[in-house]
């Protein structure tokens, strides 16, 4: 055999591994029987592995199950797998069994080789340190892998996800203030309607910001429970009554996050639904995102002969053919973000349904949990960047607005609960086919005083609520 590898051993007999490699047999049977994509887990799951497996060997010295010198190894060994260290380890598709275990067992292997290694000098191996029998005490893949899913992503939410959409908030909010006395036409129906200030109309984009803020914490609550103590069907079966409370326990104050056991192991392990429920928050942040990022470029949509009441920064030359074409690319990357979160979701959900989720296990996890956490760092990217590059430099064309307002016809709205809706509606025909604003029409109707139609006709007056105003209708 070439000495570039070794051999070893696992239930179905030896294994060719890499020499420089940490795993083992069941990792390289794994490698073998799954080379279906590019795809890996991401870093901040295989940290959560680590964790995991650092805090169950610490809860299992505490029990007299693990003696000091394997606690000191795996402990060593974890720390390494939460550290980056050995993320090129980690070398199993994400499109591979589904209840994870390959994954898990490529953990178990790392963690036990490293720690052999540190121990005899000799990386590989099953002593001192074994990768079932020590590693894996007091666990199953079918509780491991969905407790790593709900710590990964609760933390790539708190750490990442919550502060760029706080970070956008706050930059759409900033801007909001700064063109709050900036009137400028409301558009309804994709036609003119009522004026609006430009900072009411940013502070929407805003506030749906904030929202994003308030959903991401309602998703980090869903993956509170963690599943861990459930081992194969939710039995708890080779588990001892408190490893799970006191593992999670140091999980929770490694994380600063507040999670708890499961109350139904058999719910938390049979079924996805908290995974379900995150990924539901995320696709309603990202249709929120393209709310905000469309009705950016349509503003922006110019420079000469677009709506252009506001300007955004030129990041970039748009065309490789028309010189000088500056296009709304930050709108567009956010727009495709969204899409394939939406696209996540769906995966996610079809991945939970019946077809993943049969009697007491999900077998879809590794893309659920793939997928999921893609669309947490997506958004959070795509959020601080959009916030940076492209709101941050709003500025508002105050003479562009200014102009459409009193070109609009919807400035008859103001005159209908004076002269009637039929001769507003009339004022607002004959303005169109004139070419003259309503006003002009207005005047030369002498439909009211000047003061009084002058009243009427006030833009600014039109954003803000009146104590006598009259009328309804609808859009």
């Amino acid at each position: 055999m070439s000495e570039d590898f070794r051999t070893e051993k696992d239930s179905m007999g030896e294994m060719r591994v890499p020499a420089g490699a940490y795993y083992g047999a069941q990792t390289a049977r794994a490698v073998e029987n799954f080379p279906i994509s590019d795809l890996r887990f991401q870093r901040l799951f295989i940290a959560a592995m680590g964790l995991i497996k650092s805090a169950a060997a610490q809860v299992n010295h505490r029990l007299g199950l693990l003696d000091d010198q394997r606690l000191d190894l795996i402990n060593r060994a974890a720390h390494e797998v939460m550290d980056a260290k050995l993320d090129d380890q980690f070398v199993v598709d994400i499109f591979q069994t589904g209840s994870g275990t390959s994954t898990n067992m490529n953990t178990n292997e790392v963690i036990a080789s490293r720690a052999n290694e540190i121990a005899t000098g000799k990386r590989g191996g099953k002593d001192p340190v074994h990768p079932n029998d020590h590693v894996n005490m007091q666990q199953s893949s079918n509780d491991v892998i969905p407790t790593a899913i709900h710590v990964s992503a609760a933390v790539a939410m708190n750490e990442a996800l919550v502060p760029a959409m706080q970070k956008l908030a706050d930059t759409l909010d900033a801007k909001a203030k700064q063109f709050d006395d900036v009137v400028k036409i409301g558009r309804t129906h994709l036609q003119d309607a009522t004026p609006i200030r430009l900072g009411q109309e940013i502070s929407g984009y805003a506030a749906q910001a904030r929202l994003a803020v308030t959903r991401t914490q309602k998703a980090i609550r869903a993956l509170r429970e963690l599943p861990l103590g459930g081992t194969a069907v939710g039995t708890g079966i080779n588990s001892h009554p408190d490893f799970a409370k006191q593992a999670i326990a140091i999980v929770a104050q490694k994380t600063g996050l507040d999670f708890v056991e499961s109350q139904n192991h058999f719910e938390a392990q049979a079924a996805k639904d908290g995974v379900v429920e995150v990924s539901g928050q995320l696709k309603t942040i990202a249709i929120s995102m393209t709310k905000i990022a469309n009705d950016i470029r349509l503003l922006a949509s110019g420079p000469r002969c677009g709506i252009g009441e506001i300007t955004i920064p030129a990041t970039q030359p748009g065309s490789s053919i028309m010189p000088g074409k500056v296009n709304p690319v930050m709108s567009e990357m956010m727009l495709q973000v969204a899409a394939q979160v939406i696209g996540n979701d769906a995966t996610i959900a079809f991945a939970a349904s019946g077809l993943g989720s049969t009697f007491e296990l999900n077998v879809m996890m590794p893309v659920m949990a793939y997928n999921l956490l893609q669309s947490i760092e997506l958004l959070s990217l795509a959020a601080s960047v959009f916030a940076d590059r492209c709101a941050a430099g709003i500025e508002a064309d105050r003479e562009r607005c200014e102009g459409l307002v009193e070109q609009s016809l919807a400035m008859c709205t103001s005159l209908a609960p004076a002269i009637g809706y039929d001769r507003a509606a009339e004022i607002a025909k004959e303005s169109l086919k004139s070419g003259k604003t309503v006003r002009e029409v207005a005047k030369a109707k002498n439909v009211l005083p000047a003061d009084e139609l002058d009243r009427a006709l006030d833009a600014r007056r039109m954003t803000r609520p009146q104590a006598d105003a009259i009328g309804g209708g609808g859009g």
